[in-house]
């Protein structure tokens, strides 16, 4: 048996977020102590694991537990499936951190782009055609040509202006990595806010996406590569600074969930 602390810990989530699975009836402790505290089984592990996998592909809560639900899931058929998304997804992951590698390239000064090849164009003409159809399956094609839109929008002063705004991000981090500051204080949460608000001059950057990126900062051999040239704990400092304002924001989510529930209780 597994307590909630040991369940959070050994799935990476937070033990807000296995209350508030329980409180909903996605994931309920098979056994509560008298005390109080929730004991989970290898049983709920494994519902815990499919939680997650189909959490990872987007989809929402009610319709993950309506799938766990159904007398026909299947789980050794779930988890073939969720296996082939994983391939597809990492595929379209490694062209991300390919188009990645190259903006902070272009940033730093270390490649020049001009020209045929621009900020957001890090393949063949043939490969973007491939890439902007791929994350036109994965994303619609509304959210695609939205981010395409918005850069194109930009003189090139703006754009100037939001790159000098994004290095100013990372000096600004790497001031209060170099004073110790821990990565929860409201100095460097105050910062990841700038960090997430800069984001939106591309695209709408959801928890997922935003997960994501902290987890490849400080695991993705590019990334911290990078990060290690403008400070050698950057990737470190930013992934944890980043798991703590994703944790925020996910509480502050589930509060306003649990409120909501509570008010519509209220009402019926």
């Amino acid at each position: 048996m597994y307590t909630v602390k040991q369940l959070s810990d050994l799935a990476e989530v937070s033990v807000r977020t296995l209350h508030y699975y329980d409180e909903i009836g996605l994931l309920n402790p098979p056994q509560v102590g008298g005390n109080g505290y929730r004991y989970y089984d290898d049983a709920a592990l494994l519902r815990l694991q499919q939680i997650l996998f189909y959490r990872e592909i987007g989809l929402e809560l009610k319709q993950i537990k309506d799938i766990l639900d159904s007398p026909d899931f299947d789980l050794v058929i779930a988890l073939e499936s969720h296996r082939e998304a994983l391939k597809e997804k990492m595929h379209r992951l490694q062209n991300l951190i390919s188009t990645v590698d190259e903006t902070i390239g272009h940033l730093t000064g270390e490649v020049n782009m001009s020209n045929k090849k621009k900020l957001f164009q890090a393949f063949s003409d043939e490969q973007q055609k491939q890439y902007e159809r791929e994350a036109r399956l994965q994303y619609g094609p509304e959210n695609v040509n939205e981010s395409v839109r918005r850069w194109n929008n930009y003189s090139n002063v703006q754009k100037e202006i939001i790159m000098d705004e994004g290095n100013e991000i990372y000096t600004d981090l790497v001031a209060l990595l170099e004073e110790d500051a821990p990565t929860e204080s409201a100095e460097v949460q105050a910062v990841m806010a700038r960090w997430h608000q800069h984001l939106r001059y591309f695209y709408e950057p959801t928890l997922e996406i935003l997960n994501g990126l902290g987890l490849m900062y400080n695991s993705h051999p590019d990334f911290i590569a990078n990060f290690k040239k403008i400070h050698p704990d950057l990737p470190e400092y930013l992934s944890a600074s980043v798991a703590q304002y994703v944790d925020d924001l996910e509480y502050a989510e589930i509060e306003r969930m649990l409120a909501e529930d509570e008010e519509r209780a209220a009402r019926e």
